[in-house]
């Protein structure tokens, strides 16, 4: 039992350094945005924080003049 439980947090600890690695080599080939693509991510955030928004003030607005509806 014991040696069950010991091989559990061995494997897990190698699990968790392989992943750790992977992180790291990702981190290391990053590149940091230029303006023009940093823009470009912004704006398209913005316009899908602007369409979720609008969708759920639809659905709040249908839902307080259709009480009934979706209750």
């Amino acid at each position: 039992m014991e040696l069950d439980v010991n091989q559990k947090a061995l494997n897990a600890k190698r699990t968790i350094k392989s992943k750790l690695r992977e992180y790291l080599r990702v981190l290391k080939i990053a590149e940091k945005p230029g303006r023009d693509e940093f823009e470009m991510a912004a704006k398209i955030t913005g316009a899908g924080i602007i369409i979720i928004g609008f969708v759920g003030f639809l659905f709040f607005m249908a839902a307080r003049t259709l009480p009934g509806v979706f209750s």
